[in-house]
């Protein structure tokens, strides 16, 4: 691993405290086996992936200090799937390539003015992952080499920073070119949020370098801030709402000189078992004419923008995605649960140009038996003005410890 995590590591574990605590020791494991069929006009054949994933590691605790250590590995059971490093470009990508890698390797000390230190490969989600995520839908998790930081030692308060070096992406250890196994770059993730009853508001500033010369478009800073909360307005029924706007930049390394808007509002309402919800979100085109558009290339992206995943980098012109929800959420029926169930609309369009980019309807489905969580996903989008029709299916079974 990088130079930089041994010689952190090494000095958070030569604190002598530690070595008079009692050690307590965690065994780690999450599985997952699924099934994803993709149909996707313009290409000749279509995906079939039986994927096996497990990853499996250790914990260590004692008193303020904790260290782990947790492996990946992906079988492709059947491989008749385009993993974006297998070379089988006649069937839809499904990114998801045969791998065996070190997922996490950090060192954490809980100081005090509860403040909390993680060095090493890590997971990183921030607030719904927008900006900042796991990638926990693909098989291979996303992870990151960094230094992060987290005080909450006043009350509501909450400081988060991070100093990240390399980007371990879903693209397994054979990734190359334009998916690479890591992405190099200094960058910076900071958010500060402050919590109350009605609403918990944020704000962050994400100065990300990707150093690969392909990569270089994704490399911006973003400053924003977002507001997200819920109400009761009865004895079963409560209103959710979250805002956000952010403006993005080119850095140093930026092929083009550009600025975007990044801007977002949704509002819910949950009634017992039922959810509905409706929302906007823009990234926007580059100014002036640049060509160039908002970028999120550290977000869990399947969570936005339509299961599909037509729209993982961001058209030049932009994007602008309305989109509604109904759904449900039935706690534990006849021993089994939560059961959840969601059909989402979307309507995609340019942000600049009047382009109508296509409409997308989504199913998901989850129950939990015991530790299991079980699994059915659809996702059909009907394309007018980008990329073509694709139908997109999934079943899995996951298992956790």
């Amino acid at each position: 691993m990088h130079g930089k995590t041994i010689a952190l590591g090494m000095m958070l574990l030569g604190a002598n405290p530690a070595a008079a605590e009692p050690v307590k020791v965690t065994p780690l494991i999450d599985t997952r086996l699924r099934y994803e069929a993709v149909d996707q006009d313009g290409l000749p054949r279509e995906a079939d992936a039986v994927t096996a994933r497990v990853r499996a590691g250790v914990q260590a605790d004692a008193g303020a200090f904790s260290a782990l250590i947790e492996g990946e590995g992906l079988l492709a059971i059947v491989e008749r799937y385009n993993s974006g490093t297998n070379g089988r470009t006649a069937h839809p990508l499904v990114v998801d390539p045969q791998n065996i890698e070190l997922n996490r390797a950090q060192i954490q000390v809980r100081a005090v003015a509860g403040t909390v230190v993680t060095a090493g490969r890590q997971r990183i989600n921030l607030d719904d992952q927008r900006f900042v995520g796991a990638v926990a839908w693909r098989q291979n998790e996303q992870t990151f080499d960094a230094v992060r930081a987290e005080w909450t030692g006043v009350a509501r308060l909450k400081v988060d920073a991070t100093y990240l070096w390399s980007v371990r992406t879903i693209n397994g250890i054979d990734g190359f070119g334009a998916r690479p196994t890591a992405i190099g770059g200094d960058s910076v993730l900071v958010n500060v949020s402050y919590k109350t009853k009605p609403v918990t508001i944020t704000g962050f500033a994400y100065l990300i370098e990707q150093e690969r010369a392909v990569l270089r478009a994704n490399s911006g800073q973003t400053y924003g801030l977002r507001a997200a909360g819920a109400l009761p307005v009865g004895q079963d029924t409560r209103v959710t709402y979250t805002a956000s706007y952010a403006r993005q930049s080119d850095t140093a390394n930026h092929p083009i000189d550009y600025s975007s808007d990044y801007r977002l509002g949704e509002f819910g309402i949950e009634h017992k078992a039922l959810r509905l919800s409706a929302g906007y979100e823009a990234l926007g085109a580059g100014k002036d004419g640049a060509p160039a558009a908002f970028q999120t290339p550290l977000a869990t992206l399947h969570k936005f923008q339509g299961f599909a995943d037509k729209f993982l980098t961001t058209p030049p012109g932009g994007i602008r995605d309305k989109y509604a929800t109904i759904g449900l959420v039935l706690p534990r029926p006849a021993g089994i649960g939560p059961i959840t169930a969601s059909v989402i609309y979307h309507r995609f369009d340019s942000d600049r140009g009047g382009i109508r980019y296509g409409d997308e309807i989504d199913f998901v489905a989850t129950a939990k038996l015991g530790r299991t969580l079980f699994l059915v996903k659809y996702a059909d989008y009907d394309a007018r003005g980008f990329a073509t029709d694709t139908r997109k299916f999934w079943v899995s079974a996951e298992w956790a410890f």
